[in-house]
């Protein structure tokens, strides 16, 4: 299956002089107090009139801020009566704010053959912050064995998942549906058995909630393992130019969460028509579903890379494997100082990669291999 710092003042910047107060002496904190009117001003009108870049949306407003990004891409066409309800339901949901809960959660849902490996350093990783995450495992072969208690009776009804297969992305609904039945998760990761966590946990839950986008990898790739897997059996819904590619792994606020639990349009048209061998064609739902479907219907709302490092690089069906030779610590601390997305694409025009330049960058984890 694929996968602290301070600062210190100087005493004279603190110390103010004594003596007699002077005239002189009350002109000199009048640049203080312009500068103090000057952001007091600034972030009212940021409030009144929020920005419609979603870097800048994450500071200033408080609403969400995938009503002022990017508008869906809904076609100018006459539209089905599927389409038309479909429409209506996103929508709604994205213009209903979201529940403000007073003990926010981030779920972990981890898709796993069986038993993980990495456990151990997952109890680690939560130790000591119960009541501010959930976790939820799918294991597609056998029911795994869990020796920590953060782990134990976190299992959830689990199906056969066959690689490139939509039962893939039927795991994943699967375990955001148990996900959203807890009204405190608010964020959503997906992780493999082979994901381990490279910051704590106090960073990637701030990181997280401190956000209003979800981090969906997504990028257009015009290459044959691209655009190239397109069926035309997806039109009229689907077109080609919208059709995108993205690793699985990915981190869903609470409200695009439940627009996947609510599609069954353009979750239908890749289960049947995105899938191995379909026209001569490989085309992986997994890789393609959720990067096409929001790029189609909130594209604004996804920062359009994942949390999860992988390293594709390769050029292969599956990403590199890492193995424990690789591991060491100048690995671990130079991906926690990545500052660029890279995207491989299968496009010769191209030449194997396109790099996107981010506002801010987070890697949770990393793709071990099997």
């Amino acid at each position: 299956m694929k996968t602290t710092r301070a600062w210190q003042l100087s005493v004279k910047d603190i110390l103010m002089m004594s003596g007699s107060r002077q005239r002189p002496h009350l002109k000199r904190p009048v640049w203080i107090i312009v500068l103090v009117t000057f952001v007091i001003i600034f972030l009212i009108t940021a409030y009144v009139y929020p920005p419609s870049n979603s870097a800048a949306c994450y500071i200033f407003s408080s609403r969400d801020c995938t009503l002022y990004n990017q508008p869906p891409k809904f076609p100018s066409r006459e539209l089905s009566d599927d389409e038309t309800i479909s429409h209506v339901v996103i929508r709604e949901i994205l213009k209903t704010p979201p529940i403000q809960s007073k003990n926010s959660k981030i779920a972990f849902l981890f898709l796993t053959p069986g038993t993980l490996p990495f456990e151990a350093l997952w109890a680690k990783f939560f130790q000591g912050h119960e009541g501010r995450f959930s976790v939820y495992v799918h294991a597609s072969r056998e029911r795994p064995v869990h020796t920590s208690h953060y782990f134990m009776g976190r299992d959830i009804h689990s199906e056969k998942v066959v690689w490139g297969k939509i039962s893939m992305v039927d795991a994943e609904r699967r375990l955001l549906a148990h996900a959203l039945l807890d009204p405190d998760n608010q964020q959503f990761i997906l992780l493999s058995d082979s994901c381990v966590p490279l910051h704590n946990f106090d960073y990637v839950f701030n990181y997280l909630m401190l956000t209003n986008v979800s981090f969906i990898d997504c990028f257009l790739d015009l290459g044959p393992h691209g655009t190239g897997r397109y069926s035309e059996h997806m039109m009229p819904e689907v077109e080609k130019n919208d059709f995108r590619k993205g690793s699985q792994w990915f981190s869903l606020k609470r409200q695009h969460a439940i627009i996947v639990m609510a599609d069954s349009l353009y979750y239908t048209k890749f289960k049947h028509y995105c899938k191995p061998n379909m026209d001569g064609r490989n085309c992986y739902a997994d890789e393609h579903y959720l990067p096409t479907f929001f790029n189609m219907i909130d594209p604004g709302g996804i920062a359009n890379r994942s949390v999860t490092y992988v390293d594709w690089s390769e050029g292969k069906w599956h990403p590199r494997s890492f193995r424990a030779q690789d591991i060491t610590f100048e690995f671990l601390k130079n991906l926690t100082s990545i500052e660029d997305s890279v995207h491989f694409t299968s496009d010769p025009k191209v030449k194997g990669s396109c790099y996107s330049r981010l506002d801010q960058f987070f890697v949770l984890s990393y793709f071990l291999g099997e």
